[in-house]
Parts: C-alpha cells; structure tokens; sequence
C-alpha cells in the first residue's frame, strides 16, 4: 500500500479538527482530516448549541458540524473516515503516521481527538451498556418516550441533556454527587424551573440494578452513607471525559490528566506537531475555545510548512 503524502494531517474530525482544516484549506495547504469514526465529534451528537456566537436562537449540535464539514470541503479539505492513527513517527523533515488504513507523511500534524466519557467504573455499568446505560442523549434519549430516568453528573453537559431529555422522558432525576450544580447558572435555573426534572443531591451511583436491562438505581449518599432505590428505565451517564492520548503517550508531553501540553502557539513538545480543542491541557473547555485554537494552530502550521 502507498504512502499518502499531504501537507498537512489533522487527526479528529469534530470542532478543532474541522476549523482547523478550513484555514489551512484557505491558505491552499493539500490537506487530510482523519476520523476514526464517522465525523462530527461531540457537537455532533449535541442536541442543541445555544452559545456559540451568531447562532441567537442556538442551533442544533450535527446541524453545526454539518456546516463546518461543507465549509472545509469547499476549501479542498479531504476527509478520510473509519481511519484510527496508530502511531506517529516524526523525523527531521517529515512526519510519518501509521494507521489501519496504511500509512499518511505530512509536513505537519495537528491533533484534535477530543476524548471519550469518563464510566462509573460498575460492573452493572457496563454489563448493561446499550441496554439502559447511554453515554448520548441525543442517540437514545427517543427510545425512552414516557418513562422515568435518570441523569448522573451536574455539569454543563449533564444539565443541558437532563433539559434536552425531558422532551422524551416523564420524569428525569439527576443525580449529583454535590449539593450544587457546577453547570453555568442559566443551565441550572432552566432545571430548576422545570417540573420534569428532579434533582437528587449529594448521591452516588452505588450500583445499576436490573438483569437484562436497567430497572433501577442504588443510589448511595456521600453525607450520611444512606442508600436508597429509584425506579428508572435508562441512566445517561455524563461525569466527565478522557482525553484520547493514548497514541501520543509515549511521544508528547502530557498532563497529569493526559491531555496534550502546548504552548500559546498550540505547538506540542515535538516540532510541527500542534494540537487544538479538548484534547490540550486547558480551563476552559468550549466551541468557541476550540474554534480559537485549532485556527491558531491551523496559522501557525501554515507559516511553519511555507516557510
């Protein structure tokens, strides 16, 4: 099999990954996005957007990224899906990527992988996974019209898809270890305001019950140490993500929490290999971050390849 040669390889097709690739497109660089999935990222499976600038009324997370996709392929980004990179190989002029589909040389590389949800660790959990246990709500929030559920998390994320599945479900308990939300404010007091949503604080998932699908929660309190039992049909799970490093590990420069140390111009601890969105040691971890950082990166791998 040949070498496919570009000037630039991004790897992760969501935000980062294709923000990314319309500048370096614009600025006339041969360039390949490299998804290991099908292409969208979490925005694309994001019921809804509602802060990301010059969307006023939001706008709906695949919507977006459908947007996006267009956007670079009008610029000549090539996309390649169901491509998992593997390793990478820089030297001093190239850089090699070996992947399950052969291998890609390019100048520069950017990465944008993102992460994947961070698991209760339960042997329930995953026993009953794709049988009442979802990591999307936007996937499997339908199966669940007129029934009872439940929500792990206080996040941004937990919140906003705890509203989005009370469109299916009659009743949605979240479930948080704390006794306040860590969402922002206006997520929380649409929560609050909503007669569907039930918050269950200062808990913990102690143990998913049911034999060949959900049926239930244990629930442990982390005060009193108290458990107690709540009758659900599906638990969507939203603690948290995992940075996707693991091809990196052994070649950048991590975090404590594995995610990809840069400076303020998104260059890694190796020449030419950049990296952009959730995947970077970072605060803040939104759209419009995401957006700003893969087209710092996208720039600055530009002047680096031209020069």
């Amino acid at each position: 099999m040949s070498v496919k040669k570009h000037d630039l390889v991004i790897i992760g097709g969501g935000v980062a990954g294709y923000s990314a690739g319309i500048y370096a497109g614009r600025d006339n660089l041969d360039t390949v996005l490299l998804e290991k999935e099908i292409s969208g990222g979490t925005t694309g499976i994001t019921d809804l957007v509602d802060n990301y600038p010059g969307f006023p009324e939001g706008i709906k997370g695949p919507e977006l990224m459908e947007r996006m996709k267009k956007q670079g392929e009008k610029f000549g980004v090539k996309i390649d899906e169901f491509v998992e990179v593997q390793e990478i190989h820089p030297n001093d002029s190239k850089i090699m990527l070996s992947t399950n589909q052969g291998d890609y040389e390019s100048s520069a590389v950017i990465i944008s992988t993102g992460g994947h949800p961070r698991k209760l660790g339960l042997e329930s959990e995953k026993r009953l996974s794709g049988r009442g246990v979802s990591y999307c709500a936007t996937c499997d929030g339908p199966f669940y019209k007129g029934e009872e559920i439940a929500v792990i998390g206080g996040g941004d994320s937990a919140v906003q898809e705890a509203l989005y599945l009370t469109e299916f479900a009659d009743k949605v308990s979240i479930v948080h270890r704390r006794d306040e939300l860590r969402a922002v404010s206006s997520l929380a007091e649409k929560a609050f305001a909503n007669d569907k949503i039930e918050i269950i604080w200062d808990s913990v998932v102690d143990e998913i019950l049911g034999d060949e699908e959900v049926d239930g929660l244990r629930l442990k309190n982390v005060k009193t140490d108290e458990t107690s039992q709540i009758d659900v049909k599906g638990v969507f799970i939203f603690i948290g993500w995992i940075p996707n490093t693991g091809f990196v590990k052994d070649l950048l420069k991590l975090d404590d929490q594995n995610r990809i140390v840069v400076n303020e111009h998104m260059e890694t601890s190796v020449p030419r290999i950049y990296a952009a969105g959730d995947v970077i040691s970072k605060k803040h971890r939104q759209i419009a971050t995401a957006v700003g950082e893969a087209t710092n990166a996208a720039l600055n791998a530009s002047e680096k390849i031209h020069d």
